[in-house]
């Protein structure tokens, strides 16, 4: 049985990361296994942000923005990638709010166009010495502003 993912090619808003499936991160079957899916967003969030002057080197104080937790995870499988080799992760903001945001994304083609799972998280930033919400920093939220998909 084939399954033929959808076409999703609208690029409008967000950005397209690079990220690489591996040998490794095939199940028994020759699937991507469904742990590594989020694990490619992460990598690719990641990326993201280290382009944009938020780093994370295990230090809560100094993590500044990047000092903050995952709230909720939704993910849906739309179709099995089956080949380790080049992929892009989409990436977009659906709400920037003052302490928490919520992304989009989806685990794509490199070129963007048929997708393989897309989903959203929810994060919540948090003040290291409280480690109670607190808002984001003027740059964190320039840079997403950047994202930030247009209202339908």
């Amino acid at each position: 049985m084939t399954v033929e993912a959808p076409i999703t090619p609208d690029l409008s808003y967000g950005r397209l990361i690079p990220v690489t499936v591996h040998f490794d991160d095939l199940d028994a079957l020759g699937m991507l296994h469904n742990a590594r899916y989020p694990l490619l967003v992460e990598r690719a969030w990641t990326a993201f942000w280290e382009a944009n002057g938020v780093r994370f080197e295990g230090d809560w104080a100094a993590a500044e923005d990047a000092c903050n937790v995952v709230r909720e995870l939704l993910i849906s499988y739309d179709a099995p990638v089956t080949r380790s080799g080049p992929y892009a992760v989409h990436l977009w903001l659906e709400r920037l709010g003052t302490t928490g945001l919520t992304y989009g994304f989806r685990l794509c083609s490199a070129d963007g166009v048929t997708t393989y799972a897309r989903g959203t998280r929810v994060l919540v930033r948090l003040d290291a010495a409280t480690l109670r919400p607190t808002p984001w920093s003027e740059g964190f939220r320039a840079a997403g502003r950047a994202l930030l998909r247009p209202a339908d």
